[in-house]
Protein backbone atom coordinates (compact mmCIF):
# COMPACT_ATOMS: atom_id res chain seq x y z
CA UNK A 1 0.00 0.00 0.00
CA UNK A 2 1.59 3.34 -1.07
CA UNK A 3 2.50 5.87 1.83
CA UNK A 4 -0.48 6.15 4.34
CA UNK A 5 -3.54 6.14 1.69
CA UNK A 6 -6.33 3.94 3.71
CA UNK A 7 -7.82 0.58 1.84
CA UNK A 8 -11.48 0.70 1.22
CA UNK A 9 -13.40 -2.92 1.96
CA UNK A 10 -16.22 -3.86 0.42
CA UNK A 11 -18.44 -6.89 2.23
CA UNK A 12 -20.55 -8.90 0.18
CA UNK A 13 -21.05 -11.81 -2.19
CA UNK A 14 -17.77 -13.67 -3.49
CA UNK A 15 -18.18 -12.66 -6.99
CA UNK A 16 -17.76 -8.77 -6.68
CA UNK A 17 -14.36 -8.71 -6.83
CA UNK A 18 -14.52 -9.98 -10.48
CA UNK A 19 -14.49 -6.10 -11.60
CA UNK A 20 -13.21 -5.24 -14.89
CA UNK A 21 -9.75 -3.89 -15.09
CA UNK A 22 -9.34 -5.44 -11.21
CA UNK A 23 -6.37 -6.66 -10.12
CA UNK A 24 -5.96 -9.56 -7.53
CA UNK A 25 -3.17 -9.37 -5.46
CA UNK A 26 -3.34 -11.94 -2.34
CA UNK A 27 -6.28 -14.03 0.15
CA UNK A 28 -5.55 -13.18 3.59
CA UNK A 29 -6.38 -15.11 6.06
CA UNK A 30 -6.24 -13.67 9.67
CA UNK A 31 -6.89 -14.50 12.93
CA UNK A 32 -8.62 -12.26 15.44
CA UNK A 33 -9.04 -11.54 19.36
CA UNK A 34 -12.94 -12.05 18.32
CA UNK A 35 -12.47 -15.67 16.52
CA UNK A 36 -12.24 -16.37 12.37
CA UNK A 37 -13.71 -14.43 9.81
CA UNK A 38 -16.79 -15.24 7.51
CA UNK A 39 -13.85 -16.50 4.99
CA UNK A 40 -10.00 -15.15 3.49
CA UNK A 41 -10.08 -11.29 2.63
CA UNK A 42 -9.46 -10.58 -1.22
CA UNK A 43 -6.95 -7.70 -1.89
CA UNK A 44 -7.03 -6.34 -5.34
CA UNK A 45 -5.90 -2.96 -6.61
CA UNK A 46 -8.16 -0.83 -9.36
CA UNK A 47 -6.75 2.45 -10.89
CA UNK A 48 -4.07 2.67 -8.03
CA UNK A 49 -6.30 2.08 -5.15
CA UNK A 50 -5.85 -0.94 -2.41
CA UNK A 51 -9.55 -2.95 -2.27
CA UNK A 52 -10.75 -5.60 0.17
CA UNK A 53 -12.88 -7.86 -0.34
CA UNK A 54 -14.91 -10.28 2.16
CA UNK A 55 -17.79 -12.48 1.56
CA UNK A 56 -20.41 -12.20 3.97
CA UNK A 57 -22.03 -15.61 4.07
CA UNK A 58 -18.47 -17.22 3.26
CA UNK A 59 -17.11 -18.05 -0.54
CA UNK A 60 -20.08 -21.33 -0.62
CA UNK A 61 -23.09 -18.69 1.23
CA UNK A 62 -22.51 -21.41 4.12
CA UNK A 63 -22.98 -19.09 7.11
CA UNK A 64 -26.42 -18.06 8.30
CA UNK A 65 -26.61 -14.28 9.28
CA UNK A 66 -27.30 -14.94 13.04
CA UNK A 67 -24.33 -16.59 12.66
CA UNK A 68 -21.99 -14.06 10.97
CA UNK A 69 -18.90 -13.12 13.22
CA UNK A 70 -19.31 -9.49 12.57
CA UNK A 71 -16.56 -8.67 15.15
CA UNK A 72 -13.99 -10.47 13.52
CA UNK A 73 -15.06 -9.27 10.04
CA UNK A 74 -14.70 -5.79 10.59
CA UNK A 75 -11.95 -5.97 12.97
CA UNK A 76 -10.06 -7.76 9.58
CA UNK A 77 -11.02 -4.99 7.69
CA UNK A 78 -9.47 -2.61 10.22
CA UNK A 79 -6.52 -4.26 11.05
CA UNK A 80 -5.99 -4.70 6.83
CA UNK A 81 -5.78 -0.54 6.92
CA UNK A 82 -9.41 -0.19 5.44
CA UNK A 83 -10.93 3.47 6.01
CA UNK A 84 -14.16 3.01 3.90
CA UNK A 85 -16.37 0.10 3.65
CA UNK A 86 -19.34 -0.17 1.52
CA UNK A 87 -22.00 -2.90 2.05
CA UNK A 88 -23.49 -4.35 -0.95
CA UNK A 89 -26.57 -6.25 0.05
CA UNK A 90 -29.83 -8.40 -0.85
CA UNK A 91 -32.86 -6.30 0.99
CA UNK A 92 -36.50 -6.62 0.52
CA UNK A 93 -39.05 -3.78 -0.19
CA UNK A 94 -41.44 -2.15 2.39
CA UNK A 95 -42.43 0.63 -0.52
CA UNK A 96 -44.31 0.19 -3.59
CA UNK A 97 -41.99 2.80 -5.02
CA UNK A 98 -38.89 0.85 -3.89
CA UNK A 99 -38.62 -1.83 -6.94
CA UNK A 100 -37.40 -4.93 -7.17
CA UNK A 101 -34.20 -4.51 -8.99
CA UNK A 102 -33.61 -0.67 -8.29
CA UNK A 103 -31.27 0.33 -5.31
CA UNK A 104 -31.43 1.90 -1.93
CA UNK A 105 -28.66 3.83 -0.12
CA UNK A 106 -29.82 3.79 3.36
CA UNK A 107 -29.17 6.16 5.55
CA UNK A 108 -31.16 4.72 9.03
CA UNK A 109 -31.07 1.60 10.60
CA UNK A 110 -33.93 -0.18 13.23
CA UNK A 111 -32.61 -3.16 15.08
CA UNK A 112 -35.08 -6.03 15.17
CA UNK A 113 -32.41 -8.69 15.81
CA UNK A 114 -32.54 -11.47 19.44
CA UNK A 115 -29.43 -9.53 20.26
CA UNK A 116 -27.08 -12.90 19.87
CA UNK A 117 -25.25 -11.23 17.99
CA UNK A 118 -21.98 -9.80 19.06
CA UNK A 119 -22.48 -6.12 17.92
CA UNK A 120 -19.39 -4.33 20.02
CA UNK A 121 -15.62 -4.74 20.49
CA UNK A 122 -16.36 -2.93 24.24
CA UNK A 123 -18.03 -5.92 26.33
CA UNK A 124 -15.07 -7.18 28.11
CA UNK A 125 -13.22 -4.74 30.95
CA UNK A 126 -13.82 -1.47 29.34
CA UNK A 127 -17.01 0.33 28.18
CA UNK A 128 -17.29 2.75 25.08
CA UNK A 129 -20.43 4.67 23.98
CA UNK A 130 -20.23 5.95 20.25
CA UNK A 131 -22.32 8.43 18.82
CA UNK A 132 -24.75 6.46 16.31
CA UNK A 133 -27.49 9.29 15.42
CA UNK A 134 -26.36 8.83 12.02
CA UNK A 135 -25.35 5.33 11.43
CA UNK A 136 -24.04 5.77 7.89
CA UNK A 137 -21.08 8.01 6.63
CA UNK A 138 -22.79 10.75 4.49
CA UNK A 139 -19.55 11.47 2.38
CA UNK A 140 -19.13 7.78 1.32
CA UNK A 141 -22.84 7.75 0.47
CA UNK A 142 -22.61 10.49 -1.35
CA UNK A 143 -19.60 8.60 -3.58
CA UNK A 144 -22.52 5.74 -3.51
CA UNK A 145 -25.12 7.70 -5.21
CA UNK A 146 -23.05 9.70 -7.95
CA UNK A 147 -21.82 6.16 -9.09
CA UNK A 148 -25.20 5.13 -9.72
CA UNK A 149 -25.78 8.22 -11.47
CA UNK A 150 -22.91 7.67 -13.44
CA UNK A 151 -23.67 4.50 -14.78
CA UNK A 152 -27.42 4.65 -14.94
CA UNK A 153 -29.04 2.39 -12.59
CA UNK A 154 -31.93 3.56 -10.50
CA UNK A 155 -30.82 4.25 -6.82
CA UNK A 156 -33.14 5.86 -4.43
CA UNK A 157 -30.97 7.91 -1.74
CA UNK A 158 -31.89 7.50 2.00
CA UNK A 159 -33.99 4.60 3.60
CA UNK A 160 -34.79 3.02 6.81
CA UNK A 161 -33.22 -0.49 7.18
CA UNK A 162 -34.95 -2.79 9.16
CA UNK A 163 -32.55 -5.60 10.79
CA UNK A 164 -35.00 -8.53 11.45
CA UNK A 165 -33.58 -11.57 12.74
CA UNK A 166 -33.73 -14.86 10.18
CA UNK A 167 -33.00 -16.94 8.80
CA UNK A 168 -36.72 -16.82 8.15
CA UNK A 169 -38.40 -14.27 6.20
CA UNK A 170 -41.04 -11.94 8.24
CA UNK A 171 -44.62 -13.50 8.38
CA UNK A 172 -47.24 -11.26 7.10
CA UNK A 173 -48.32 -9.68 10.13
CA UNK A 174 -44.37 -8.50 10.89
CA UNK A 175 -44.04 -7.50 7.28
CA UNK A 176 -47.34 -5.30 7.95
CA UNK A 177 -46.12 -3.64 11.12
CA UNK A 178 -42.90 -2.79 9.72
CA UNK A 179 -44.38 -0.89 6.83
CA UNK A 180 -46.72 0.99 9.67
CA UNK A 181 -43.66 2.34 11.25
CA UNK A 182 -42.72 3.68 7.81
CA UNK A 183 -39.33 1.31 7.53
CA UNK A 184 -38.56 1.25 3.91
CA UNK A 185 -36.46 -1.90 3.08
CA UNK A 186 -35.49 -5.19 5.26
CA UNK A 187 -32.17 -7.22 5.59
CA UNK A 188 -30.72 -9.96 7.95
CA UNK A 189 -27.05 -8.47 8.69
CA UNK A 190 -26.10 -4.75 8.13
CA UNK A 191 -26.90 -2.93 11.16
CA UNK A 192 -24.53 -4.95 13.44
CA UNK A 193 -21.58 -3.83 10.61
CA UNK A 194 -22.56 -0.58 10.92
CA UNK A 195 -22.14 -0.49 14.79
CA UNK A 196 -18.87 -2.17 14.28
CA UNK A 197 -17.35 -0.24 11.61
CA UNK A 198 -18.45 2.72 13.60
CA UNK A 199 -16.28 1.49 17.10
CA UNK A 200 -13.65 0.86 14.33
CA UNK A 201 -13.78 4.44 12.97
CA UNK A 202 -14.53 3.11 9.95
CA UNK A 203 -16.49 5.00 7.56
CA UNK A 204 -19.52 2.92 5.97
CA UNK A 205 -21.85 2.84 3.77
CA UNK A 206 -24.73 0.04 2.12
CA UNK A 207 -25.76 -0.31 -0.80
CA UNK A 208 -28.77 -2.18 -1.10
CA UNK A 209 -29.76 -4.29 -3.61
CA UNK A 210 -33.87 -5.00 -3.59
CA UNK A 211 -35.08 -8.56 -4.36
CA UNK A 212 -38.50 -8.40 -3.66
CA UNK A 213 -41.29 -7.18 -2.03
CA UNK A 214 -41.28 -8.99 0.94
CA UNK A 215 -44.63 -10.50 1.82
CA UNK A 216 -47.09 -7.82 2.28
CA UNK A 217 -47.67 -7.08 -1.19
CA UNK A 218 -49.83 -9.47 -1.75
CA UNK A 219 -50.31 -9.02 -5.68
CA UNK A 220 -47.11 -9.73 -5.98
CA UNK A 221 -46.14 -13.54 -6.53
CA UNK A 222 -45.09 -15.15 -3.01
CA UNK A 223 -41.67 -14.64 -2.26
CA UNK A 224 -39.58 -17.45 -2.47
CA UNK A 225 -35.32 -17.94 -1.86
CA UNK A 226 -35.88 -19.00 -6.28
CA UNK A 227 -37.17 -15.54 -7.14
CA UNK A 228 -34.69 -13.57 -4.48
CA UNK A 229 -31.49 -15.74 -6.07
CA UNK A 230 -32.67 -14.94 -9.58
CA UNK A 231 -32.82 -10.83 -8.77
CA UNK A 232 -30.36 -10.81 -6.72
CA UNK A 233 -28.24 -12.27 -10.13
CA UNK A 234 -29.60 -9.83 -11.80
CA UNK A 235 -28.45 -7.48 -9.68
CA UNK A 236 -24.85 -8.50 -9.45
CA UNK A 237 -24.06 -6.67 -12.25
CA UNK A 238 -25.15 -3.33 -11.89
CA UNK A 239 -23.61 -3.83 -8.23
CA UNK A 240 -20.55 -4.18 -9.99
CA UNK A 241 -21.22 -1.29 -12.21
CA UNK A 242 -21.36 1.15 -9.20
CA UNK A 243 -18.34 -0.62 -7.14
CA UNK A 244 -16.33 0.47 -9.51
CA UNK A 245 -17.08 3.79 -9.80
CA UNK A 246 -17.49 4.50 -6.27
CA UNK A 247 -13.78 2.70 -5.89
CA UNK A 248 -12.25 5.56 -8.14
CA UNK A 249 -14.56 8.57 -6.77
CA UNK A 250 -13.23 8.03 -2.86
CA UNK A 251 -11.18 10.14 -1.48
CA UNK A 252 -7.81 9.56 -0.22
CA UNK A 253 -8.53 11.75 2.99
CA UNK A 254 -10.92 11.64 4.98
CA UNK A 255 -12.56 14.61 6.63
CA UNK A 256 -15.83 13.13 8.51
CA UNK A 257 -16.67 12.25 12.17
CA UNK A 258 -15.96 8.53 11.33
CA UNK A 259 -12.71 8.54 12.05
CA UNK A 260 -12.38 10.33 15.16
CA UNK A 261 -15.66 8.42 16.57
CA UNK A 262 -13.87 6.77 19.62
CA UNK A 263 -12.19 10.24 20.68
CA UNK A 264 -14.84 10.72 23.59
CA UNK A 265 -16.49 7.85 23.46
CA UNK A 266 -14.74 5.39 25.81
CA UNK A 267 -15.58 6.26 29.55
CA UNK A 268 -13.27 3.65 31.54
CA UNK A 269 -9.49 5.25 32.87
CA UNK A 270 -6.98 3.85 30.61
CA UNK A 271 -5.48 2.76 33.91
CA UNK A 272 -8.01 0.51 34.93
CA UNK A 273 -8.22 -1.26 31.32
CA UNK A 274 -6.11 -4.46 31.84
CA UNK A 275 -3.06 -5.51 29.46
CA UNK A 276 -5.19 -8.24 28.17
CA UNK A 277 -7.94 -6.34 26.74
CA UNK A 278 -5.72 -3.61 25.88
CA UNK A 279 -3.81 -5.83 23.79
CA UNK A 280 -6.88 -7.32 22.39
CA UNK A 281 -8.11 -4.05 21.87
CA UNK A 282 -5.00 -2.60 20.35
CA UNK A 283 -6.45 -2.61 16.79
CA UNK A 284 -9.39 -1.12 17.27
CA UNK A 285 -8.51 1.60 19.99
CA UNK A 286 -4.56 1.27 21.01
CA UNK A 287 -4.22 5.43 20.16
CA UNK A 288 -7.12 6.14 22.85
CA UNK A 289 -6.53 3.30 25.65
CA UNK A 290 -2.90 3.33 25.48
CA UNK A 291 -2.92 7.07 27.24
CA UNK A 292 -3.28 7.40 30.90
CA UNK A 293 -6.25 9.94 31.33
CA UNK A 294 -9.89 9.52 30.86
CA UNK A 295 -11.20 9.76 27.54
Amino acid sequence: MGGNMERIGVIGGSGLYQLDGIEKKEEITLETPFGAPSDKFTLAELNGREVVFLPRHGKTHAINPSCINYRANIYGMKKLGVGHIISVSACGSLKKELKPLEFVIVDQFVDRTNKNRKSTFFDDGVVAHIGFANPVCESLARCVLDAAKKVGVVAHFGGTYINMEGPQFSTLAESNLYRSWGMDIIGMTNMIEAKLAREAEICYATLAAITDYDCWCQSEETVTVDMILENLRKNVDNSKKILKEVISMVGEERTCECKDALKYAIVTQAQFISNEVKNKLQVIAGKYINESKNL
